[in-house]
């Protein structure tokens, strides 16, 4: 028997240590590849500032369907910048989408090209619209350190934008831009992007040119002959004064036509896919590919400068739907020459590539693919001849800001510089310390009501406490300035998070106990195995559920989604690439995303330690059954000084890793497991002739030393930084606290169970539904504007009403026994 029981704990362990390869596999993205196709993974060992100086190579991608590490997965590099079009003046729309595309660079370290395009008249275009480009520019540029670049209106040359071919209200609208931009903070650039100019002036713009004022009739006409031909500049008359432009830019596209007379603009329709013919680009350099009159010197000479660097947009047209050469063929052939050329034109800086699938008129009206990265092989093709020419830099070119920091920054455990944290425990410790005093007393003058074990199935001082403590998380959350958030601070240390954390393994070894007696390692395992799997599963349904939510145009669920540092306006997605879910199929890393569970609302993060101290304590208890309690605290506390030691040892590939490091918090989890799961072993110690007052005299000693302010600078010493914020001084307050809760309530039961009984106990007994509900509590919250919950009166209400709706969900799940539904 002895010999099956240890066979039964190897095979658990060597599972275990399966599960934990496969999960940090899976978050490393190694499995990936084999499900997406990505070729291979995108660098790893880039810092900022990597190849400074070399050129970039920036994707211009279509975010409603996709998203920046979708496409670096693709590529199997990491771009330094990515380009996105937005809709001038900003609108509501604009402003979500620059803010999406900020958040998902700034976690690659990229830049930022933003290209605006004007959705009025250039003439309606207003001074405090560039204002409100600008401002966001500088909200942007101070909240991520992003670097950015401002294309507007490019293409102005063409007859195919409603912007194209008004030189005069074009130069005024983009010097406007310009002045604005170059008077903020965000350190923008601006880049003028005229069309490659051959078959200019293009078609007649439905009867634009025909409309022209006399002014910009005299300034288009270039050759003084009274018409608007090919002979006239292309160029010339768009070009904005010299200090308004940064860098200039040009854009050469092809459309898979393979011959001089399909230049962009002129009506020749697609019919079949050619491979480009070779020197198309440099004859485009050159300004002689595609014009009818020789022009007398190129784009690159004119416009191009040491001071002012040129970018190329460009990309190769694929009509999967049309026979001809193949993709690769047509887009390999087209950027193999672009590339080509750039040790030729040392002003070449940038070259970004048209990433898109859309209807385009040069195909006839059907939809063509531009992009270079759907297909694997056409991606492989591009990452190996960008990486051979060794002249691209690859992000971070800017530290990369990532969900992981906003969430650990926000943390309940951080404490700003400054923090009173220590004087209020210090005052806690005392009420602790008073409080237990008078407990012994009222114990020895009144016995009558103390706590009977015999009489409850369960331990209600346990629910009373983690009652208290669910409570207290959900004042936390509100973060509102009202006297209850002050007060449960006072009680709670700042944060119940320990204790909620060191309960829920008294519990867990308190009723695993009975489990294993009468069940045997083998089904309690399986059962333990099989809560966590129901608790995975709660966790998933809640954020799926969140996310849903937040389509309906009256809930604002940003204010549980993404997190803002009030410092400096740094907006944290903590669901990155949930949008990509809609996509069919969705993509692994946007599934990997959710299954791991880096989605996440922020106030449930700490559902995911939970789950994985779930999956933990089976392995635990197992070896408590053996008599091997010794083993299993030796081995927390061995991961708790790895936590410190080396922090960066196990980063597992989840959210709430980030806030709540497994390493360090499985300690207050374990400990209160085995506590748990020797209580009767425990109480015997305590009844025992001193036992209590040894136990006594500890509890006042700690509170002595926090009092004094021994235990912030010697503890301090011995965990310096600990993850999470979880170090010694705070894991002793704690364990006071509940240490003294409970001898209180053991003390003073009848009362308690008579007054506040029906308050704490439903709340405790069903804190996995509440936490859960208070998600719906901050998203009503949030969307009724009128609510100003900084004001402490407001503050109160809205606290206390948000605990009363909580509170009578509790109890409705208690009478319809709806709590055995979920795991507690």
């Amino acid at each position: 028997m002895r010999r099956a029981s240890r066979r039964l704990v190897t095979r658990v362990i060597a599972t275990a240590l399966t599960a934990v390869a496969v999960f940090a596999a899976a978050g490393s993205g190694v499995a990936a590849a084999a499900v997406d196709g990505s070729p291979t993974e995108p660098a790893a060992d880039a810092s900022p500032g990597a190849d400074a100086g070399g050129l970039w190579f920036a994707p211009e991608l279509d975010w409603g369907a996709d998203a920046p590490e979708g496409y670096a997965r693709r590529l199997g590099e990491t771009p330094p910048a990515y380009g996105i079009r937005l809709a001038y003046p900003l609108d509501a729309a604009a402003e979500r989408g620059w803010q999406r595309a900020a958040t998902a660079a700034a976690a690659q370290g990229a830049a930022l090209i933003l290209t605006f395009e004007p959705t009025t008249d250039l003439d309606e275009l207003t001074a405090a619209d560039a204002r409100a480009l600008a401002d966001t520019l500088d909200r942007v540029h101070a909240a991520y350190g992003t670097e950015q670049r401002v294309r507007f209106a490019p293409e102005m040359n063409g007859s195919w934008v409603r912007w194209g071919q008004q030189p005069t209200a074009y130069v005024r609208a983009f010097e406007t831009v310009a002045d604005a931009v170059h008077a903020g903070s965000s350190g923008a650039e601006t880049v003028w992007v005229p069309s490659y100019g051959a078959g200019y002036p293009f078609d007649r713009a439905d009867g634009r040119l025909d409309d022209l004022s006399a002014r910009d009739e005299r300034t288009l006409d270039t050759d003084a002959d009274g018409l608007l031909t090919e002979a006239d500049d292309p160029y010339g008359p768009y070009f904005p004064r010299a200090d308004a432009v940064d860098r200039v830019g040009l854009t050469l596209y092809y459309f898979g036509k393979g011959e001089a007379a399909a230049a962009a603009g002129r009506g020749v329709p697609l019919e079949h896919n050619d491979a480009p013919e070779s020197g198309e680009v440099a004859q485009r350099l050159a300004e002689r590919w595609g014009y009818t009159v020789a022009q007398p010197q190129s784009f690159t000479e004119r416009f191009a400068r040491p001071d002012r660097p040129m970018a190329i947009d460009t990309g190769a047209l694929f009509d999967p739907a049309r026979a001809g050469d193949d993709e690769l063929s047509v887009k390999r052939g087209w950027w193999q020459q672009v590339l080509n050329e750039l040790p030729a034109h040392p002003h070449i800086d940038t070259v970004s590539w048209l990433e898109v699938e859309r209807v385009e008129a040069e195909a006839g009206g059907a939809e063509a693919d531009w992009r270079a990265t759907a297909d694997p092989r056409v991606a492989q093709a591009l990452r190996a001849d960008l990486v051979a020419t060794g002249r691209f830099a690859w992000a971070p070119v800017t530290p990369p800001v990532t969900a992981d920091e906003g969430l650990s920054s926000h943390s309940p455990l951080t404490e700003p510089a400054g923090s009173e944290r220590p004087t209020v425990a210090a005052w806690t410790m005392a009420g602790a310390a008073i409080a237990l005093v008078m407990a012994l007393a009222v114990s020895r003058l009144l016995p009558r009501w103390r706590y009977r074990h015999e009489a409850h199935e369960r331990d209600l001082r346990l629910d009373v406490v983690r009652g208290v403590a669910i409570a207290g998380g959900v004042l936390a959350v509100l973060a509102s300035a009202g006297p209850l958030t002050v007060a449960s601070q006072a009680v709670l240390s700042v944060t119940g998070a320990e204790l909620f954390v060191a309960i829920s393994g008294i519990v867990m070894g308190l009723g695993y106990r009975r489990r294993l007696d009468a069940l045997g390692v083998g089904d309690s395992l399986a059962r333990g195995w099989r809560r966590a799997g129901r608790l995975y599963a709660v966790t998933l349904s809640v954020i799926v559920a969140v996310f849903a939510v937040g389509f309906l145009p009256f809930l604002d669920t940003t204010t549980v989604t993404t997190l803002t540092d009030p410092s400096t306006g740094r907006v944290y997605d903590l669901y990155p690439n949930a949008e990509r879910l809609l996509d069919y199929p969705p993509p692994w890393y946007a599934v990997r995303d959710l299954l791991l569970l880096r989605m996440s609302p922020w106030p449930i993060v700490i559902l995911g330690l939970f789950i994985a101290l779930a999956l933990l304590a089976p392995l635990f208890l197992a070896l408590l059954r053996r008599r091997l309690w010794w083993v299993v605290v030796a081995v927390s506390i061995a991961a708790y000084a790895m936590s410190i030691a080396l922090p960066d040892a196990i980063l597992l590939p989840t959210a709430f890793d980030a806030v709540y490091p497994l390493l360090a918090w499985q300690l207050p989890f374990v400990l209160g497991l085995v506590v748990g799961y020797h209580r009767a072993v425990i109480s015997r110690l305590l009844r025992r002739p001193g036992g209590m007052t040894v136990a006594t005299v500890i509890v006042l000693a700690w509170a002595a030393a926090a009092i004094t302010g021994v235990t912030a600078p010697v503890l301090g010493v011995i965990t310096p930084s600990a993850p999470g914020g979880l170090d010694l001084m705070r894991l002793g307050d704690s364990a006071v606290l509940l240490a003294v809760a409970l001898a209180v309530l053991t003390a003073v039961w009848v009362p308690v169970d008579r007054v506040w009984r029906a308050v704490w106990v439903p709340l405790g007994q069903a804190s996995l539904a509440v936490f859960c509900a208070q998600l719906l509590l901050l998203i009503l919250i949030a969307s009724v504007p009128a609510l100003d919950v900084d004001d402490p009166l407001v503050a109160t209400l809205v606290a206390t009403g948000g605990l009363l709706a909580l509170w009578l969900l509790a109890i409705a799940l208690r009478r319809r026994a709806a709590s055995r539904v979920t795991p507690h």
